[in-house]
């Protein structure tokens, strides 16, 4: 980590303790510090290929930002969607990952949405997020020739708590009828009820310093409230992932949650979906936003666009 972009990151709160008027001032001080030009020493600079502007969508009851990504010169008609949901529960920016996004964007080509997701607290459980991802996918196709965009290629990745909501949207997907290409799962958590905490490597990599236990433990909390269907935000306990859009799950190895996403790969290769899990050794959780810490995120990354590229072929 550079001298500058250390100097420019605020302290974290102990997360056993934290309250969350504390959790707020933290979560708005690390996000300004992951859209900072300091910041872009770990999350890497963007593909001058690619332009990025912010957008705002109507939904439901609300309105939401997203991080738009376009291919400089290309049509403005007939490119595949690649709708994105950044990591990061109660923590994170669609602006941490304009290195994937832009790269994506540029080299497929196709069109990137990155969600601005609500992140949790006491009072957004993970059901909000989870619909956030759901219905941004929902309006872009809804209103495909605006964006540019093709309804017949169209890809879902997330990284972390986004790889989650991406997997319940690929569910929900199947489940309505709309046929998506591919799904990319990047260290997935994908069990959020009791047994979360009971893998291998949760105690193995229990205190990393991209992920420990306490931060899992605040994340559960916040996730599912009492009296909430734990094991209806959790993939892994979808009663049916069958006839679901092919799946990449990339694993960092030094990962608490490492476990989770061999275990999701499992259950979707025995319920026939096709899927391939590649693990990259000696990474720890979120390597993928972090090219200029990790030279492993540029290979995961090189290896995402060509997943995506054959997936989104005409």
């Amino acid at each position: 980590m550079s001298e500058i972009a250390s100097a420019a990151r605020p302290a974290e709160p102990d997360w056993s303790t934290v309250t969350a008027e504390e959790l707020v001032a933290y979560r708005d001080a690390e996000n300004r510090f992951r859209a900072s030009e300091a910041a872009r020493a770990l999350t890497g600079e963007p593909d001058p290929g690619a332009t990025i502007e912010w957008h705002e969508v109507t939904l439901p009851g609300r309105d939401l930002p997203v991080r738009v990504y376009r291919p400089v010169g290309a049509d403005r008609g007939g490119l595949p969607l690649v709708l994105h949901v950044h990591g990061g529960g109660f923590v994170g920016t669609a602006v941490q990952c304009d290195w994937v996004n832009s790269h994506l964007a540029a080299r497929l080509p196709a069109v990137v949405v990155s969600v601005e997701h609500r992140l949790l607290s006491p009072d957004t459980p993970l059901a909000a997020a989870a619909d956030d991802g759901w219905d941004v996918l929902r309006h872009v196709l809804g209103r495909a020739g605006q964006w540019g965009v093709t309804p017949a290629r169209v890809a879902l990745v997330g990284e972390s708590c986004g790889a989650l909501i991406s997997a319940l949207s690929a569910v929900r997907a199947r489940d309505a009828g709309l046929e998506l290409r591919a799904q990319v799962l990047v260290n997935p958590a994908v069990d959020v009820t009791e047994t979360m905490f009971d893998y291998a490597s949760i105690s193995r990599y229990a205190d990393t310093p991209t992920l420990g236990v306490p931060v899992l433990r605040l994340f559960h909390r916040y996730a599912v409230p009492p009296g909430a269907d734990a094991r209806a935000l959790s993939p892994l306990y979808a009663g049916d992932l069958s006839g679901l859009a092919p799946a990449l799950v990339v694993l960092p190895t030094d990962d608490p949650l490492a476990d989770h996403g061999r275990r999701y790969a499992e259950r979707l290769r025995a319920a026939g979906t096709p899927v391939r899990l590649t693990e990259y050794p000696d990474t720890g959780h979120a390597f993928l936003s972090l090219p200029g810490l990790l030279p492993q995120a540029r290979t995961a990354g090189a290896e995402i666009r060509e997943f995506l590229r054959e997936a989104l072929a005409p």
